[in-house]
């Protein structure tokens, strides 16, 4: 009979635990949204995430005069190696690498074709 009780009490507490997380969580975002905090926070995010082409070649292993067939095959074997060996945090620095050489690269041939 004490144990079933306890149970009920326990479930009881647990559902109205929840809630008020629940609560507290939207009222911290409500807050958050009202002062900027959230805004500024994804703006900073994207600041710091932005490489520099230099950056880019660093993490790739090319130089500045690597044609785009090196640095492909560069980006594939490192993409395809930290794959297989789990590495998600280096397999998307190689990606946003790649990324920022490529828009390196096509302003390049925008700039040479006008």
């Amino acid at each position: 009979m004490a144990s079933r009780i306890l149970a009920r009490l326990l479930l009881m507490g647990s559902g109205k635990m929840a809630r008020a997380l629940f609560q507290v969580y939207r009222q911290a975002l409500a807050n958050a949204s009202k002062s900027g905090v959230a805004q500024e926070a994804v703006q900073n995010i994207r600041r710091s995430s932005k490489l520099t082409d230099a950056e880019a070649r660093l993490i790739l292993g090319v130089t500045e005069h690597s044609s785009w067939k090196e640095i492909l095959q560069r980006y594939n074997n490192l993409f395809e190696r930290n794959a297989r060996n789990g590495s998600f945090y280096l397999q998307s620095k190689v990606h946003r690498a790649k990324e920022c050489l490529e828009m390196v690269n096509q302003t390049k041939a925008q700039g040479t074709s006008k």
